[in-house]
């Protein structure tokens, strides 16, 4: 693999290749597991492939979090140098390599700006949106890689790309869980270890919650969710919602669900100090 922190010479990497489709894996580094499903599912599927590796600091609305993010390039470089072929790229830029002016750009998002995480970390989908379609002017992919498990996001990411009339193909990839359930981030290194013990909660909790709606209505799934979560040591629910997959319109009532639609069960916690997502299909576990 090559390792390179400019774009001018990313892109020269690229074209040297002269491959195609490119496949393109952005992350903030801190890889785990989930992150190397992506990067090995974008090998499948590429004869290159691009791995950012850069904390964006316009999508944390917390100073603190950005602060404490965790960065780990050298495990990274290691671990990305276990799979990663002679053609593919490694791209770490500093932030003025991505901003080398400031970003000014507002995006419009409807319903997506409007729920959930959008409440609760006000202006993060819009750094997101700066960022991703920089990298994208950047790399210029033909398929990008992302999680699942950052389920709003994804949904952030699709309607960016029609609203910027990009033409990469954007492919979602399944959530990969610790043995106990818990959904990988990078986040997760950071937990306090008495609370770790009790976070694989989450996951059982909307397993749960997924099967009850064949007989319950959704005000007593949430209640369900939030007297779990909200019943165990260190942890408080933030929000847990039942969304279409598309507008992410939450719905209030089982009646509201359409049956040509998919709905995903999302959630949010605090884990001590720690901030953990996580979703769900729903009726389909």
């Amino acid at each position: 693999m090559k390792v390179t922190n400019t774009v001018s010479e990313l892109q020269n990497h690229i074209m040297e290749e002269n491959a195609s489709p490119v496949g393109f894996v952005p992350t903030m580094g801190a890889l785990h597991e989930g992150h190397l499903s992506l990067v090995e599912n974008a090998i499948s599927k590429c004869p290159v492939i691009v791995v950012s590796i850069f904390v964006n600091p316009a999508q944390f609305n917390d100073i603190n979090d950005l602060k404490n993010y965790p960065r780990t390039i050298e495990s990274d470089i290691n671990m990305l140098g276990s799979i990663l072929r002679p053609a593919d790229i490694v791209f770490i830029p500093d932030v003025k390599e991505i901003y080398p002016e400031t970003d000014t750009r507002k995006f419009q998002f409807g319903n997506l700006d409007n729920v959930m995480e959008a409440l609760h970390r006000p202006g993060h989908f819009n750094g997101v949106a700066q960022v991703v379609s920089r990298l994208f002017d950047i790399v210029n992919p033909d398929i990008a890689f992302f999680g699942l498990k950052d389920f709003q996001q994804l949904a952030v990411i699709k309607a960016l790309v029609k609203q910027i009339n990009s033409k990469v193909k954007i492919i979602p990839c399944p959530i990969v869980r610790e043995k106990d359930g818990l959904a990988m981030s990078s986040r997760n290194r950071l937990l306090d270890p008495e609370i770790r013990k009790n976070v694989p909660v989450i996951y059982k909790t909307l397993s749960v919650a997924s099967g009850m709606i064949s007989e319950c209505d959704i005000p007593e799934i949430r209640k369900f969710v939030k007297e779990s979560i909200n019943g165990t040591k260190g942890l408080s629910l933030e929000y847990f919602e039942i969304v279409d997959d598309t507008e992410l319109i939450p719905v209030s009532r089982k009646e509201e669900m359409m049956p040509w639609k998919k709905y995903y069960g999302c959630i949010a916690i605090k884990a001590g100090n720690i901030r953990l997502i996580d979703n769900i299909i729903i009726g389909l576990v």
